[in-house]
């Protein structure tokens, strides 16, 4: 390969290579920790959820009650009221 023209030019781009100014530290940053603000009604929620937790998925008072009554034979259900009870879910789907 031939270069043409003022061949100092081009090789005194590569000779100043050595000549560079090293870099100070003028601004430091300062570190910040992350931060999480929640707004007033944030917290009641979370507050409210934290006491549907604790809350028992059924009544086991109720459940017992039930149980000792059909154990015994005095629960009973009307056929009538089970049959509507089935067609007004059936209707509910619809």
């Amino acid at each position: 390969m031939k270069i043409w023209g003022d061949i100092p030019k081009v090789t005194g781009v590569y000779g100043n290579a050595g000549k560079t100014e090293k870099l100070t530290k003028n601004q430091s940053v300062a570190s910040r920790k992350d931060e999480l603000t929640l707004s007033g009604s944030a917290r009641d929620f979370s507050i409210v959820m934290k006491a549907l937790r604790n809350v028992p998925d059924i009544r086991r008072d109720k459940v017992d009650a039930i149980s000792q009554k059909m154990e015994s034979g005095e629960y009973s259900v009307p056929a009538e009221d089970v049959a509507a009870r089935i067609a007004e879910m059936m209707l509910k789907k619809i």
